[in-house]
Parts: structure tokens; sequence; C-alpha cells
């Protein structure tokens, strides 16, 4: 078999400050993954000068999944990162029309009458805070995209393995196809299912494998008329969360949207794969108790279903998100569950802090206080990991008992309203009063400080 090298790209549009003045403008880094993630991250880097080519293993860019939203702190640390990835969210996002969540007793009421009377609703919190703006992912991934120059992008390449010889040469990669590519650095945005990962911590650790979170989603887009006959005009025309015993249904606007979540006692079939054909009747089923209101609006969906499963890195954190001259950044290294609703944005703060480490210390390389790249890098990826470790932990293990919470199962707050909205209201604090500027300035001094311990 013929090996070929994929040569990285030198292209780079105009004001990305590449040039020889620019230390940043000899380093050559690969972006495993062409996800929204890989592809913000290879913006935020292509901003401050660096060579960049992304890798990523289908035919074109592809993103599965419905929508999404970031906060006001993530969009803070968009525009640090490179104002076109704000900009292209802005193009294709939308603001939170309301300004309060509503969570409602799916399960209790007797009438549908009974569900739409003020009785039924559990509590409700102020969605100024978290500032979000949603939008579907396909459509966010594709307006970044379009800032890529031509040539930075590699598709059909999916990685296989990597060799890091930190004694001379740069990384090698492999990829499945029998070429291979250089770079001085690799950073694997490749999901939750990251090969990355796995070869950076071993194939046989268990942080190299997501984990069942024992929750399954089923998703419909029900006619918004028969969405108002079942639930109620309020309702339909705004996002609500419905809570009850081992599941919840979150409903949005726009043909009404509708996302039901189960919890599963069973193992998932095939833990390769992240969906499973599903039926309108296993859902009936798992939900008959409930409300006359939540039955009818089950009774909307197709008789045909795919249900997800939901696996995060809750059980098994990864201990490191780097070693050597790579690292992972996003679902790669801390892949979560979708109840805070925040797990996107945990990989654009990734993204920012990376940039800010790998700017700061290849600057120390002009001013001859580094001795080489290699090891410019090395700490950046280790400054990246020991900033984020602590918060991104705390999200994948918040989120996944989050899902307890809102399914009744989560001890502390069971199905007492009151109790249920203490706790979110704490945890979601401590996603949306975080300091970027503080961040940003930790990740700066921690690189410095880590520099000057090698000398």
């Amino acid at each position: 078999m013929t090996v070929t090298q994929t040569q990285l790209s030198n292209d780079f549009p105009d004001g990305d400050g590449s040039n020889g003045d620019n230390p940043s403008s000899s380093l050559d880094i690969a972006i495993i993954g062409g996800g929204i993630i890989g592809v913000m991250m290879t913006l935020g880097l292509l901003h401050r000068g660096m060579r960049v080519t992304l890798y990523e293993r289908a035919t074109d860019f592809h993103e599965i999944g419905a929508g999404f939203a970031f906060t006001g702190v993530a969009r803070d640390c968009m525009k640090r990162l490179n104002p076109q990835v704000l900009e292209a969210l802005r193009r294709v996002g939308e603001e939170n029309r309301h300004p309060n969540n509503r969570y409602w007793d799916g399960f209790n009421p007797a009438s549908k009458d009974a569900a739409e009377s003020q009785d039924a609703l559990l509590f409700q919190m102020s969605a100024r805070e978290l500032d979000y703006w949603g939008c579907l992912r396909s459509h966010f991934l594709r307006e970044m995209a379009t800032y890529l120059p031509e040539g930075v992008a590699k598709f059909g390449k999916q990685m296989e393995s990597y060799v890091d010889d930190e004694g001379g040469g740069k990384v090698v990669l492999h990829f499945t196809d029998g070429t291979t590519a250089e770079a001085d650095a690799v950073i694997g945005c490749d999901g939750i299912h990251s090969r990355t990962r796995q070869v950076l911590l071993g194939d046989s650790h268990q942080a190299s494998h997501a984990s069942y979170s024992h929750k399954v989603a089923y998703r419909a887009v029900v006619p918004i008329a028969d969405g108002i006959s079942a639930i109620g005009d309020d309702k339909a025309n705004n996002q609500c969360t419905h809570m009850g015993p081992d599941a919840h249904i979150v409903n949005k606007w726009t043909l009404l949207n509708v996302f039901i979540f189960l919890h599963d006692q069973e193992p998932w079939p095939e833990p390769e794969k992240m969906t499973a054909p599903g039926t309108r009747d296993e859902v009936a089923h798992a939900l008959r108790n409930w409300s006359p209101a939540v039955r009818e609006l089950v009774g909307l969906f197709p008789e045909h279903l795919t249900k997800w499963g939901i696996f995060d890195m809750a059980e098994h954190p990864a201990p490191t998100y780097a070693r050597g001259r790579v690292c992972i950044a996003g679902d790669a290294a801390h892949a979560s569950s979708p109840f805070h609703g925040v797990g996107a944005c945990m990989g654009v703060e990734d993204a920012l802090v990376l940039a800010t480490a790998l700017e700061t210390t290849m600057a120390r390389t002009y001013d001859g206080s580094v001795s080489s790249k290699g090891t410019a890098i090395s700490t950046a990826f280790q400054t990246y990991s020991a900033i984020r470790l602590q918060r991104s932990h705390w999200l994948v293990k918040s989120s996944r008992e989050m899902g307890d919470i809102y399914e009744w199962r989560y001890a502390a707050t069971a199905h007492h309203a009151d109790k249920c909205k203490a706790e979110f209201e704490h945890r979601s604090r401590k996603i949306w009063d975080f300091n970027v500027d503080k961040m940003v300035a930790d990740s700066q001094s921690e690189c410095i400080h880590r520099l000057e311990a090698k000398n």
C-alpha cells in the first residue's frame, strides 16, 4: 500500500497576522474533527496567524442533532476567539423570545384544563441571565465554514493513530486510508467517541470510552395546531419543560419541536452506535400514567421513531486533556449530557483557553526565553488542561444529575418544586456567573509560570 503525506495549508485570509514578525506563524496545527468546536478552534487559531489544517472523516461538513444554544458567556468567548465566529452565530441564531423558562407538572393533572391551570406550574426561572441564543447545529456549522480559507479543510480523513516523538520531528498522524500527515501540534475535536482521546489515554483506559447515561431521547416535529389542541396555546407557543417520574418533556416553538427523555434501566444495546429504532408505542407505554395532555402529545408522534442513547463522561472523566504535543477539546475531552444545555458552551471556553495559551507560549519563543517550539506547545497544552479540568468535570457531573432532577429521581429534590428550583438556580449560577477575563488572565499567567519553572 502506498502511503502519501498531506501537507498543511499555508494560506490565510488577509489580516490574520500570518507573517514573519508573528511567532505563531511558524506553528503548524492539525485539528481532528470538523464539527462545531473543530471549525471554531480552527478559526480562532487562524485569527492568531497560526497555520492550521482541519481533518474531517466525512465528505463534507456535517452535524447531527437538532438545535442548541449559546449563553452570553459563550458569546463573549466567541468574540475574543475570532469575531467571525460570533458573526456567524448572529446570522443564524435567535434570541430567547421569553423572559422566563417555565417548568410544569406533566404527571399529576387529571385533565387538560388542570394541566393548563397555574396550579400545574411548578416554578419558573429567568431566562435573561443565561441569555441564550439558539440555532440549528447544521446552520451554524456551515456559516462558520464560509470563513475557512480554501484548502484548510481536508475531508475523508479519519485519524487512526498518531506518533508523538518529542525527541525530534513533528507529530505524525496516520489515517485509515493509509495516508499520513505531520504537524507541530494536534488538537482532537472529534467528539464523544473521540479516537484522539483513545490514543492519548490508551484504548484500555476507562475514560477512553464514554458511558451510557441511562437516558434516551425521542424527537418529533408536530403541527402547531395539533400541539395547541394537546397542551394549550400558551405552552405550545413557548418553550416549556414538563417534569414527572422517570421522564421529562421539552417542547419548543416553531412547528412544535418536542423532545421526550426517558430513564432507561437497561444497558444500551450497541455502545458504538448512538441511535436505535424506536416506536411511539414504547414512549406511550412509558408515559401511560402521565396527564391526559402529555398522552395526547405523545399520540402526535409518528409510529416509527429514532431514539438517541445519551452518552457522557460522568462516570469516568478524563484525568488530563493533554499529553505531549496532543490535546483534546470539546466533547472529545468532556462529553456531557444535554440537561444543562451548555455542553457546546464548554467547548467554546476550551477553544479560547487553547488559543490564548498557544499564543502566550509561542510569544516566548520569539524573545528566546523558550528553547524549543515543542516546549512551548506542551506547556500551552498542559496549561489548558489545568485551567479547564475542574469546571468541565463539574459540568458533566452536574448535567447528568440535572437529568435526574427533571425526572424526580434525585434524592435531594425528589418531586418537591421548591427544592428543584433552588437546585436549578444554584447550578445555573456556576454557568452564568463566570469571569472570562479571569480565565484568560489565568491562562496567560499559568503559561508563564510553567515556562519559568522549566528554565
